[in-house]
């Protein structure tokens, strides 16, 4: 088999194409269950292997992870669940809830505009999540270290997940349609329609700074924490994000030859097929998730577990 017919294998593939049409529907929600799983168990596995760091540093940024992999997930599907419904009722059946106007405008359900014009809305969940997200992640962390980290007598260094259940509704699909009939909204989704394959990694970057910018400040603010390890783990914090979106980006370009020729051919061989758009849409999702989450989980934990408590001491030693 050359290398031609493996591709061909790997595109015609029931359970891939399966995938893709749901991570079109779900796609948040698939991000939000990838990163329980990966800051859940593979982060805090990474961290601990950190090599010449202290154990409580090592702690703080194991407790940050499993705290913020599991406010996310819990905040972000107790939002994105419901728009992602009402978005698929949309879908079905877009004249009970959009202007005639916006249908002819858009050429729903099929354009790229269109699919970039609610894929925004699905994606941005984790924008509008992310502050509270940070709030509360910092103020597990010290309960985290407390229960069942630190042993608080002796002050040595030694999951329930209930998935909230939502159904989208009639109302919630008005809601989403009175957005979607928005004149501006439209203008921009069609202008930006052939940059569709961008746009979940420019939410994704504006996501991780938000969401890094908003857990420093809460964490500079808490009095739950000694300072020393506190400000290890808000330097770790922004090590990461600069270097997961710097990297990100960086490999998102070299790839692009590679996964634009990948498009092609994928299309060529479901031109056919209605679900395509879908498809394809899948594969923009799918695409700055894998890079993102291979270099924050797999490559970068112990580096910036490393340079976030070296940072620390050497400002505190050259203050």
């Amino acid at each position: 088999m050359n290398v031609s017919k493996i591709s061909q294998y790997i595109i015609k593939n029931k359970y891939l194409l399966k995938t893709l049409e749901k991570v079109s529907e779900h796609g948040t929600s698939f991000s939000a269950g990838a990163s329980l799983v990966m800051g859940g168990i593979v982060r805090p596995a990474s961290i601990l292997a950190t090599p010449d760091t202290e154990k409580e540093n090592k702690y703080y940024s194991m407790a940050k992870s499993f705290c913020s992999s599991v406010t996310k997930f819990l905040l972000v599907e107790s939002i994105a669940l419901p728009i992602e419904l009402g978005i698929k009722n949309i879908d079905k059946n877009p004249k009970k809830f959009l202007d005639s106007q916006t249908i002819k405008k858009l050429n729903i359900p099929d354009s790229r505009a269109y699919k970039l014009l609610t894929q925004t809305i699905k994606l941005s969940t984790g924008l509008l999540t992310a502050i509270p997200k940070s709030i509360l992640t910092m103020a597990l962390i010290p309960i985290i270290m407390d229960n069942l980290l630190i042993n608080k007598k002796e002050n040595e260094n030694k999951k329930t997940n209930n998935h909230p259940s939502f159904t989208g509704n009639n109302f919630i699909s008005k809601g989403l349609g009175k957005l979607i009939n928005n004149e501006k909204f439209q203008n921009w989704a069609i202008k930006n329609e052939k940059n569709d394959k961008d746009i979940p990694k420019h939410i994704s970057a504006l996501t991780d700074i938000l969401l890094t910018t908003s857990f420093s400040i809460a964490a500079l603010k808490s009095d739950k924490m000694d300072e020393h390890p506190k400000k290890a783990l808000i330097y770790n914090n922004i090590i990461s994000t600069i270097l997961t979106i710097g990297l990100g980006y960086g490999l998102d370009k070299l790839l692009k030859p590679s996964t634009d020729k990948f498009i092609k051919e994928f299309k060529k061989i479901h031109i056919k097929d209605e679900k395509l758009p879908k498809y394809i849409e899948g594969i923009n999702i799918l695409r700055p998730a894998i890079i993102f989450a291979g270099i924050y989980y797999f490559v970068l934990p112990i580096f910036s577990t490393f340079m976030g408590e070296k940072t620390d001491k050497f400002l505190s030693k050259n203050k």
